[in-house]
C-alpha cells in the first residue's frame, strides 16, 4: 500500500506539534519528572491501554537488542529495561527525550538505554546501523507524512529472524465512526482529514494515517516482511470531561454491556491494529 503526504505537511510541522504536547505527558497531575508522577502516568497508560504489555510482551526481551522507534516520554522503554533488555530509544521531538531521559534516571536505567533524536523516516541518518532481536513502535508511523520510508528503513535494523511489532490505527475501528459522526456530521468524503484532526487529544494532528487489516498486513508485507500475528484492540469508553480529571466513568452505552461484550467489540472494531512481522 502506498499513501501520499497531505500537502504541506512535513516531518518538521510533524515535530512541532508533538514538541508542544508530548504523548501522555497530562497522565498525572504530579510534578513532571517526580517517580510519583512516572509512576501515575504508567498505571493509567496500561488502565486505558491495558493490552500493551500483553502485545510489547517485555519479559520476552530480557538479555536482547530492543529498538523503539517514537519512544515519546518513555513507558514501554522503561519497561523493556527494567525487563532486562538493551534499549535504543528514538524519538523525533526533544520535549519528550528530555522527559523519558529523567525517567530512565528515576529508575536508574540510564546504562540500559540509549536515547536518540532522529526523524524515523532518515533513520540510518542518525542511529547507526546494527541488528536489533525487536524493532517496536507503538503508535508512530501513521503520524508521519511518509510510514513507508519508515518500513525501508525498519528493514535494515532488523536481524534475520528478528521481530517487529508496531500499531497503527484501524480505519474500521468504533473511534473512526464516532469521530465521522460527531466531529462530521455524516460527511464521509471528508474522512481523511477528521481522522487526521481528531485521532489525538490534542486537536489538530498534522497528519493521521488509518488502515483496514488488510492494509495494515500489506504495508508491512510490501516492504519486506512476513506479518505473523494481527489483532485490533481498545475502545476508549470514558467520559472525557471525567478522565481529564482522573475520574474513570464510562459513557451510559458501554457501561451496560457485560464485559465480555465489550472485551468482543474491542476484539472486532478497536482503534489499535496491532502487527507482529518478522523479516522475509
Amino acid at each position: 500500500m502506498s499513501v501520499s503526504p497531505p500537502q504541506d505537511v512535513t516531518v518538521e510541522t510533524v515535530r512541532n506539534y508533538w514538541n508542544t504536547r508530548p504523548c501522555n505527558i497530562r497522565h498525572s497531575a504530579k510534578p513532571v519528572g517526580t517517580k510519583e508522577y512516572f509512576d501515575e502516568v504508567e498505571a493509567r497508560k496500561y488502565f486505558v491501554e491495558h493490552h500493551i504489555p500483553g502485545f510489547a510482551d517485555f519479559e520476552r526481551w530480557r538479555g536482547k537488542k530492543v529498538l523503539e522507534i517514537g519512544c515519546g516520554i518513555g513507558t514501554d522503554t522503561i519497561n523493556f529495561a527494567r525487563h532486562g533488555a538493551l534499549v535504543t530509544a528514538v524519538d523525533l521531538t526533544e520535549r519528550s527525550l528530555e522527559v523519558a531521559r529523567q525517567r530512565a534516571r528515576v529508575f536508574g536505567l540510564e546504562d540500559r538505554i540509549r536515547f536518540i533524536q532522529a526523524n524515523a523516516e532518515e533513520l540510518s541518518s542518525a542511529v547507526p546501523v546494527e541488528s536489533y532481536d525487536l524493532v517496536y513502535s507503538f503508535g508512530v508511523i501513521h503520524h508521519t507524512p511518509q510510514p513507508e520510508r519508515v518500513l525501508d528503513q525498519i528493514r535494515n535494523y532488523v536481524r534475520p529472524g528478528g521481530t517487529v511489532k508496531i500499531m497503527v490505527y484501524n480505519r474500521w475501528s468504533w473511534k473512526v465512526l464516532w469521530i465521522l459522526f460527531v466531529y462530521g456530521k455524516g460527511q464521509f468524503w471528508k474522512l481523511d482529514r477528521l481522522i487526521a484532526r481528531y485521532s489525538e487529544a490534542e486537536t489538530g494532528c498534522p497528519v493521521t494515517y488509518s488502515y483496514s487489516r488488510r492494509e495494515g498486513r500489506q504495508l508491512l508485507e510490501t516492504h519486506g516482511f512476513r506479518v505473523n500475528g494481527l489483532f485490533v484492540d481498545h475502545i476508549f469508553s470514558y467520559k472525557i470531561p471525567e478522565y481529564v480529571h482522573y475520574r474513570y466513568k464510562m459513557v451510559w452505552y458501554f457501561r451496560w454491556l457485560p464485559h465480555h461484550v465489550f472485551r468482543l467489540l474491542e476484539r472486532c472494531v478497536g482503534w489499535h491494529l496491532c502487527l507482529t512481522a518478522e523479516p522475509r
